[in-house]
């Protein structure tokens, strides 16, 4: 035998024993959660349903007439990979609780935090990632529609839960479905939920079921997935930027601290000297009046855009209302009164009188001002709008490309135009907007928030181009 297939032979083996020693590694970072073949290290926390173990499969039944039922882990995880198998019997909605937390200084020991969904229903978003008692839907499947199709009713589903530093991650059956960013919190128990069915009769003693439950908090970076392009990401991090987004080619619109970029509506050449403060990381207009631009007014961008995608967060007190205005002349109105642009509304419905003015809900939250109703176009109920609570920050993002305008509210579309179609020119024809030549046709302008008398907050205010 000559040198050189020794040596072949010699490198195949080191090859070989690498890859067993590696196998053997990635084996022994994996922990079955029920292996002692008991819930010794379960507690069930605020409801009454029952959970059952027999022969490695969880199962939990739903009970009539109690809240959310939790099955949580006594040992808490930050870092982890979790898979496991599951099985949901049609009409029921369930999840599995991570990095979540229950206590008595929190609305008395509620179960709240990241939940990744588990459900039956016609929308589809088994796989998201909603937070339970606290903020609400952070990743509906609205935003990706691919891994709407990746949980199978009446079958066993794979799914697993990658939470890396702030990057969440979720599979189901090796479809990415959600790709959040978010630092809200680090660490918790991870728990089964058995969920309330009210008095619904017809659901009492249906079963969810779970098995093959495994997580792993070690040698992540060696078995973890890798995001895909597909899966689109969403980021809650404040007044930041993910990498992900730089590379998409996101920017800052407002840099958290300073004024820079932003000038008022009507002086142009500086940031009103009063009526609008910075924060703890917020930009937000002061109340006066109610009044509309009536104490420091409307503040725009500098620069003006024309195809654009627009993401912020923004806070409403009570009664409250503003609006991001996109397409804005500043030149067009000098007189009393905001800027003219096209409108994303900002009100709240319930207390503000404008929400029963204009025309079938066409001056709600989410709408184009006096023009198009906001609905849920993502859902079968188009009434409902996904709205986050007073008091609560809620995500707007508006999109426009060569005509083609959408407006989403925490990421669920609700407004869907072309700016230059007929249809659009016959609302501007029957509306306040009327008396203002060419408007909505601008081929580029300036973005405002709005001064409309009352507090409200903005901050992660965001743009890219096309």
């Amino acid at each position: 035998m000559n040198q050189f297939s020794q040596l072949s032979k010699f490198y195949i083996l080191i090859i070989l024993l690498c890859g067993v020693s590696s196998n053997v590694s990635g084996q022994q970072s994996w922990v079955n959660l029920f292996e002692n073949g008991n819930l010794d290290g379960f507690e069930k926390l605020n409801g009454k349903a029952d959970f059952l173990l027999k022969d490695g499969i969880l199962t939990g039944i739903s009970t009539m007439n109690t809240p959310n039922t939790f099955l949580a882990t006594k040992k808490k995880y930050g870092d982890f990979i979790l898979e496991f198998e599951v099985l949901i019997e049609n009409g029921l909605n369930s999840g599995v609780q991570f990095r979540s937390l229950s206590k008595p200084e929190y609305r008395n020991n509620r179960v709240h935090g990241y939940q990744c969904e588990l459900e039956t229903s016609p929308r589809k978003w088994a796989g998201g990632i909603y937070d339970e008692a606290r903020r609400g839907w952070l990743y509906p499947l609205s935003v990706n529609k691919k891994g709407q199709w990746a949980f199978k009713t009446g079958s066993w589903n794979k799914v697993r839960i990658q939470a890396i530093g702030n990057h969440i991650n979720t599979w189901v059956n090796g479809i990415h479905c959600a790709r959040l960013v978010d630092d809200m919190t680090s660490e918790g128990f991870i728990a089964f939920q058995v969920h309330g069915i009210g008095n619904k009769k017809a659901l009492e003693g249906k079963k969810v079921h779970w098995k093959d439950v495994k997580i792993c908090t070690e040698n992540l970076e060696s078995e973890k997935w890798i995001e895909a392009p597909y899966a689109n990401e969403i980021s809650y991090l404040k007044n930041q930027l993910t990498d992900t987004e730089k590379r998409k080619g996101w920017r800052l619109l407002w840099d958290g601290t300073s004024t820079e970029g932003w000038v008022g509506a009507k002086i142009l050449n500086d940031f009103p000297s009063k009526g609008w403060v910075i924060e703890d990381g917020n930009l937000i207009v002061l109340p006066s009046d109610g009044g509309e631009s009536t104490n420091g007014g409307d503040i725009i961008t500098k620069k003006k855009y024309s195809n654009f995608e627009l993401e912020l967060e923004f806070m409403l007190t009570e009664g409250g209302n503003s609006g991001i205005k996109y397409f804005v002349d500043p030149f067009l109105n000098k007189g009393p009164g905001s800027a003219i642009g096209l409108e994303f509304q900002i009100l709240d419905d319930k207390k503000h009188p404008d929400a029963k003015k204009g025309v079938n809900g066409n001056r709600t939250i989410g709408s184009l001002y006096d023009l198009i109703p906001a609905g849920n176009l993502s859902e079968s109920n188009r009434e409902t709008k996904r709205v986050n609570g007073i008091g609560s920050w809620n995500k707007a993002r508006i999109i426009s490309k060569n005509g083609h305008v959408e407006h989403w509210l925490n990421n669920v579309k609700v407004v869907e135009f072309d700016r230059y179609s007929q249809i659009f020119h016959a609302l501007v024809d029957n509306s306040k907007y009327v008396d203002w030549p060419n408007f909505g046709q601008l081929p580029e302008g300036n973005i405002l928030l709005q001064d409309h008398g009352d507090r409200v907050a903005f901050r992660s205010i965001k743009i890219r181009e096309f």
